[in-house]
């Protein structure tokens, strides 16, 4: 390939992320490990504020601190599992577009499914991640978090001259 892969590292998918990058990113490409932070945080603040009234001083200094140390330390295991030399990205906002945006000059894009993962199908895409999918200017490697369920979870086809079902929300014009 010659270019770089981007790891989308989310907490619960992350490992097999990484062990996808170790078997599929060829030795010279360069890979950068990206985390992006969501709304949680602003969710937190939010809550805080309500809790102790607007104005007043809270722990919102402590709950960025404690944050940040998590995100430091998930990207230090991640390295540490990846076993080669990678660059790390941390980002802020709307994590599917953040996501979009870190790959527009990358070769590759791996990340996990985040849904439902008792059986195959569209659903074991979180709404996040289906965007990013769908949007990507790169190739993705989609992974499993973990072992995928057999084939049998895929429903039976429909019956002969029955209508499709209606796309899912999000693909309706």
């Amino acid at each position: 390939m010659g270019g770089t892969a981007i790891v989308w590292l989310a907490e619960g998918t992350w490992p097999a992320c990484i062990d996808a990058a170790r078997s599929w990113v060829p030795p010279d490409d360069d890979i950068v490990l990206l985390h992006v932070g969501g709304s949680e945080l602003a969710a937190a603040h939010g809550a805080l504020a309500g809790l102790l009234g607007r104005g007043r001083r809270g722990p919102e200094a402590s709950i960025d601190a404690l944050s940040a140390e998590a995100v430091a330390g998930l990207l230090d295991r991640a390295r540490q599992r990846l076993g080669r030399p990678a660059t790390t990205e941390q980002r802020t906002g709307r994590v599917e577009r953040e996501v979009v945006a870190a790959t527009a000059d990358a070769v590759l894009l791996i990340c996990a499914r985040d849904g439902d993962r008792s059986r195959l199908g569209p659903r074991s895409l979180g709404p996040a991640t289906r965007f990013v999918v769908d949007h990507v200017p790169c190739p993705v490697l989609l992974v499993w978090p973990g072992e995928a369920p057999d084939l049998e979870s895929i429903p039976p086809p429909p019956p002969p001259g029955a209508e499709p079902p209606p796309p899912p929300p999000h693909e309706r014009h």
